[in-house]
């Protein structure tokens, strides 16, 4: 009897179908991770390492999309009432989920085009940060004071973006004002000194110092100075420090703001005289 009822559900369709769906998706799922590794490990040489994991993060979607569809054809689902549904209601989402779909093309876009890497610094709008992840929708930044800001892709396409890391090494400018009482050829001789005995300046390209002409109540001078990219802040830091330290041993004035207040009579409030008429 046992014998007769496993031999049934042996041969019915429903174990067939049972044991096709497991079929596919014992063999579907680790051939789906295998095709989303080789698609990943050939596309981070063309599109770096955050766009190839961006696609294989598709493509692995995709797959398990796919296994499940024969699954569910597998076990008999109606999968044209299905779609048809899907379609219907995808209409009504769709109005909705713009803003999704914009921001998923411009992460394609972003990919294909690698404007900048994860690890990269770069400047968006007011937004300042490392590149930590580049996703679907949006991308990750760890501002400096260590706080993490979501940017929607859309945004990035659409905006000016300033990737700060892209080139190996940077100018750090610099303004400084002197008084107008200084020479200066002397000024820009001590700006160069500071500049070349700076050990994370580079000789080349070589430091620019440019008269930047006269301000209201200063000589203004523009100094930029060339160094590696990893040691920009130091610069931007020590420089100025020791420019201030080469002036006071040089004499040179660092001006401040003028004000003239002037008194006398000029000051004075305005006499008023008030006279009576006399009666007709």
């Amino acid at each position: 009897m046992l014998a007769d009822l496993i031999a049934d559900f042996w041969g019915s369709p429903n174990f067939q179908r049972i044991a096709k769906a497991l079929i596919v998706a014992v063999t579907g799922i680790p051939l789906v991770m295998l095709a989303s590794r080789i698609v990943g490990g050939l596309l981070r040489h063309r599109l770096g390492q955050q766009g190839g994991d961006l696609l294989a993060r598709i493509v692995r979607y995709s797959g398990y999309v796919m296994v499940l569809v024969v699954v569910l054809q597998e076990f008999g689902f109606n999968l044209a009432a299905v779609l048809g549904a899907a379609g219907i209601a995808g209409v009504a989402i769709g109005f909705a989920s713009q803003t999704s779909l914009s921001n998923l093309i411009s992460g394609l876009f972003i990919v294909g085009e690698r404007p900048f890497e994860r690890g990269d610094i770069i400047e968006v709008g007011t937004i300042m940060g490392t590149v930590e992840e580049i996703g679907l929708m949006a991308l990750t930044l760890r501002t400096f004071d260590n706080r993490s800001v979501r940017i929607p892709n859309e945004m990035l396409v659409k905006n000016t973006v300033t990737t700060v890391t892209r080139y190996p090494i940077r100018r750090v400018d610099l303004t400084i004002g002197v008084a107008y009482t200084e020479a200066i050829d002397h000024v820009m001789g001590v700006l160069r000194a500071v500049a070349d005995a700076h050990p994370a300046v580079l000789d080349e390209p070589e430091t620019v110092i440019v008269f930047n002409g006269f301000g209201e109540s200063s000589l203004n001078f523009m100094i930029g100075a060339w160094t590696i990219k990893e040691d920009v802040m130091k610069v931007k830091n020590e420089i100025p420090l020791r420019i201030k330290e080469a002036f006071d041993r040089e004499g040179i004035e660092i001006p401040f703001p003028h004000r003239v207040l002037a008194a006398g009579k000029a000051m004075e409030p305005i006499p008023v005289v008030v006279r009576e008429s006399k009666p007709s």
